[in-house]
């Protein structure tokens, strides 16, 4: 069967679920009355009695519907904020005037309310609810919510993760009736943490309404309240846990199953069973295997294939209920320290997923946004994702049951920040409220496989808490492997947790040579689970202000408008794309060379990015290389990014990435393979080619069978480099023959024995003595090696790597540049091969280096060599420049260069190039520049610094203080 029919059936299958389910429904969407209850005087005043005033429009948000308040400088948020000087900088004022608030901590909603709202609407309940239980369901209330049917209050309920539902039975009729909900978004008494993604400013925002299905819905008086399917593969059938109520004294009847798989490109076929069954007290529990015969198909990423379960529940007076449940045939365990899916090893590659959906502020509710997301991640080579302390809808889970993605969802909680976790208070309790009602309603979907508290809680007992939480569902539900929570490494250690979330094996350390050797093994040898880094990556990038316009929905990019405005400022503007291009190939190098460093650890289990995608949050971490809308930026695409990202990747250790031509080149070849079988009989082949794609050198490898597993070894590829005697860019490629699987790395190479600049008379020198003065006012040539001299610019720290999640967060922590940016074009590298951006032939340029702040220079300069600043500054930066002063010529550095880098090769080549260029006739700057305004480079400190203003951050001691009244 074609693939396009198997889609097609799968969609009518749930399609036809979904007709069955409605059968005994009314929908609620469309026009409700509504009104704003700032004071909370609705219930006093019996609000429920009176004919609400306004109108808006469900499921949707309130600020969907355009209802709120005013955003100001005194709006008082959800979420911490740990930079406040956009509160207090004079350069801000005008991004704090009404009608041009500009906030840069995250996006900014036309509207904003927390607190009570009113939603009524008249239904008329149908004759064949006559004698029926009728229920109303609300899918994704945020948050508490309350019901009144006409004058009578008929229930409340508080959670983040599920549908809330209110029984209706007795207390609703057939004929007219209002229906009422108070729906109040305040954090109270449950305080998952204001910056629980469940509720937080830093991601979906803390918005009011109902987003999902709702439904009144009617049922016999014995129905089915919960069917849970339970896989057991070796014995090749299902055990049905399920539970029956009544309303009834005494029920009893037959519940009968079947099943067929509805995605696959067999068709199967369950053959049906029935048991009886007797309510004692209103319920009856049964337990039922299901034999899936010999033709069972199981679920996993290669082939996700699934049943519909039909449950029929015949009461002994013939009346019928059936239920429609999809399910997979999987099993997802673990085996030491390893995953396995249906006895195969698995490791996870995954990314954080944090409620980012700026054009609604809130998950999607449908299937389709949901299959785009993991369409989007699988080309990229992922397979799993993690919730950050929050749950998606039951959309995602039907969606990635269908894609073959593994999720970790979270209970709603980042119990940090202004709660904590294990103290007594009502959160403890709720959590497990929130998980076990997500058991219930999720836990069939086969792409649920792992659970965990939520995010980096705080609190003396948590490691108690957490350690019960564990064993509680350990016993309870073998479906899924748990963990306590996802934290970072200062987090204390959880010793029951099945599988680890920590933080130690990532980062480069690339305060040395860029290597591939390394993995992180040292971090993860001592753990006898599985271990997932956690939340790996937060290399950021520069804004991609053409993103701007995408922001049609609820939430405008106010924080990009006001960055864009500054670079403007600065006199910058016309680079804006060209630092997003030079900034983003640094972060995809950084990307690529730590998830290659993962992947060679043999033993870890997986990694979670943080993240694929931006996230516009937390004083707006540009980490993605999607844009938080799930699109490309331009610098590197899905094909690219899998190369290195996939379930089957060729490695590489090497020792570094520069040479000299008197050296071999020495690689190691190896293979990470987590595919859908073990390959036999393959061969490995590699290429070595210049910038011209002329092949250098090649080789293969005798054939090899290549394992379920990492640290695979193929052989070694030895290649002298003598033969090169020129500056040369080189390309090695190694790939799997007969298969898409590749990978590559850039390699540089540079003459040994570099000849003497003829007629070199350019005055060398470390300072702005008043020889060079005197050279320059004579009209000669000056190179000013100023390592270690710079005074404006000194506080601005360069590292190799970018800016880490960024600036504004963690209060201008450094570093605070995200690679450079150079015109490859320039005759300064006519011998020194490089492109617009950094690569590892700069390190040794680079590393350490200071750079000159150049808020002086005139209007318009640009250095030759331009560091890029973190955007929350714009500072104008260089490391080489060139210009005219006096009569003269002059080219600063203030990296170390100079005719003897030892040990150097690319800043020895580098420093030749600029030699010979200085004394070639392209040597010619285009912009002159005083000698004082460059003497003060050495003398004189930054004008623009970075300044918060005031000490009175509201920090996670104080999430809700209001800091313009402090």
């Amino acid at each position: 069967m074609k693939r396009s029919l198997v889609r097609f059936f799968a969609f009518l299958m749930l399609t036809v679920a979904a007709i069955i389910a409605r059968s005994q429904q009314i929908s609620l969407a469309g026009q409700w009355r509504f009104k704003m209850d700032a004071s909370d005087k609705g219930i006093a005043e019996k609000w429920f009695l009176t004919s609400l005033p306004e109108t808006i429009n469900l499921p949707g948000s309130m600020l969907e519907n355009s209802k709120g308040d005013d955003v100001t400088a005194n709006t008082k948020w959800t979420g911490s904020i740990y930079d406040s000087s956009w509160y207090f900088n004079p350069k801000m004022t005008k991004y704090r005037q009404p009608g041009n608030i500009k906030f840069p901590f995250w996006l900014t909603p036309a509207k904003y309310y927390v607190g009570v709202a009113w939603y009524q609407r008249e239904v008329l309940v149908p004759a064949a609810f006559q004698g029926k239980r009728i229920v109303l369901n609300l899918e994704r209330p945020h948050s508490e919510t309350r019901v009144w049917v006409d004058d009578k209050e008929v229930g409340k309920d508080y959670a983040f993760c599920t549908e809330q539902q209110f029984d209706l039975t007795n207390k609703i009729t057939p004929g007219k009736h209002t229906i009422t909900l108070l729906v109040d978004n305040r954090v109270k008494d449950i305080n998952v943490g204001p910056d629980s993604h469940s509720i937080t400013d830093h991601t979906q925002g803390n918005w009011n309404g109902v987003v999902g299905k709702m439904l009144l819905t009617a049922t016999p008086k014995t129905w089915l309240d919960d069917v849970q399917v339970y896989p057991d593969l070796e014995n090749k059938k299902a055990l049905l846990k399920i539970n029956i109520k009544s309303l009834l004294p005494d029920a009893s009847g037959s519940i009968s199953l079947s099943a067929k798989s509805f995605n696959s490109k067999v068709l199967h076929t369950v053959k049906p069973v029935s048991v009886s069954y007797t309510t004692v007290n209103g319920n009856a529990f049964v337990s039922i295997d299901l034999p899936m015969g010999d033709q069972m198909q199981t679920w996993d990423e290669f082939n996700p294939v699934l049943y519909m379960l039909t449950a029929t529940v015949v009461s002994s007076e013939g009346v019928k209920e059936e239920r429609k449940i999809q399910f997979g045939m999987r099993e997802f365990k673990i085996n030491g320290t390893r995953f396995e899916v249906n006895g195969r090893l698995v490791h996870l590659r995954g990314t954080v997923e944090d409620c980012i959906f700026p054009l609604t502020g809130y998950a999607p509710m449908d299937t389709a946004s949901w299959r785009r997301v993991f369409r989007i991640c699988k080309a990229y080579g992922l397979n799993h994702m993690r919730f950050h302390s929050y749950c998606p809808p039951e959309a995602a889970f039907i969606a990635a049951d269908m894609a073959g993605f593994y999720l970790q969802p979270e209970g709603p909680s980042w119990a940090n920040h202004g709660s904590s976790l294990g103290d007594g208070k009502p959160i403890d309790q709720f959590i497990y409220d929130e998980t076990n009602r997500m058991g219930k309603a999720y836990g069939n979907y086969a792409s649920y496989c792992m659970l965990a508290y939520g995010n980096e809680p705080r609190g003396g007992r948590q490691v108690q808490y957490l350690t019960k939480f564990v064993h509680y569902w350990k016993d309870k539900d073998s479906r899924r492997v748990y963990t306590g929570a996802s934290v970072g490494q200062s987090w204390p250690l959880v010793p029951d947790n099945e599988f680890m979330v920590k933080a130690a094996p990532r980062g480069l350390k690339w305060n040395s040579i860029p290597e591939s050797n390394s993995d992180y093994h040292a971090s993860t040898d001592t753990f006898n689970v599985p271990y997932i880094t956690h939340e790996m990556g937060q290399w950021c990038v520069y804004p991609n202000f053409k993103e701007i316009k995408k922001y049609t929905g609820v939430y405008k990019a106010k924080n990009f408008e006001l960055f864009q405005e500054d670079l403007n400022d600065q006199g910058m503007g016309d680079q804006s794309e060209k630092f997003l291009m030079a900034s983003g190939k640094l972060q995809a190098l950084c990307y690529k060379a730590e998830i290659e460093k993962s992947l060679r650890t043999n033993g870890a289990a997986g990694f979670q990015l943080l993240q694929l995608n931006d996230y516009p949050g937390q004083g707006t971490a540009l980490v993605g290389l999607l844009d938080a809308f799930w699109g490309e930026k331009g610098y590197i695409n899905a094909k690219q990014f899998s190369r290195f990202c996939n379930s089957t990747v060729p490695l590489i250790r090497t020792s570094k990435f520069v040479y000299n031509n008197d050296e071999v080149l020495t690689a190691d070849v190896e293979m990470y393979h987590f595919g859908e079988g073990p390959f036999h009989d393959v061969t490995v082949t590699w290429q070595l080619k210049d910038e011209s794609k002329k092949i250098v050198a090649s080789g293969d490898f005798k054939r090899v069978m290549i394992p379920f597993g990492n640290g695979r070894k193929i052989g070694t590829i030895s290649q002298s480099l003598k033969d090169l005697a020129k500056a040369t860019k080189l390309n090695l490629e190694v790939a799997i023959q007969g298969t898409k699987y590749a990978n590559d790395w850039d390699f540089w190479v540079y003459p040994k024995a570099l000849p003497q600049v003829e007629n070199n008379d350019v005055y060398y020198c470390t300072s702005l003595d008043e020889k060079a003065k005197d050279v320059l006012d004579k009209g000669g040539k000056v190179f000013l090696n100023a390592s270690g001299k710079i005074v404006k610019g000194k506080e601005v720290v360069m590292n190799f790597t970018p800016v880490f999640w960024n600036t504004s967060w963690f209060k201008m922590r450094p570093p605070h540049t995200l690679g450079i940016l150079v015109d490859p074009a320039h005759p300064m590298f006519n011998d020194f091969p490089t492109e617009y951006h950094t690569d590892f032939n700069w390190w040794d340029v680079l590393n350490k280096a200071q750079v000159m702040h150049l808020e002086d220079f005139p209007k318009g300069f640009r250095p030759v060599v331009q560091p890029i600043d973190t955007w929350f500054l714009n500072r104008r930066l260089g490391v080489i420049l060139e210009a005219k002063v006096g009569n003269g010529k002059l080219i600063v550095s203030s990296a170390d260069l100079s005719a003897d880098t030892k040990g150097r090769p690319a800043a020895t080549h580098l420093y030749f190039s600029i030699q010979r260029y200085m004394m070639s006739t392209k040597f010619s700057p285009a912009m002159g520049v005083d000698f004082a305004v460059v003497k003060d480079l050495f003398e004189t400190g930054s004008k623009l610094v970075f300044n918060a203003y005031t000490n009175a951050s509201p920090d996670e001691l104080k999430p809700k203080a209001n800091i313009v009244n402090q």
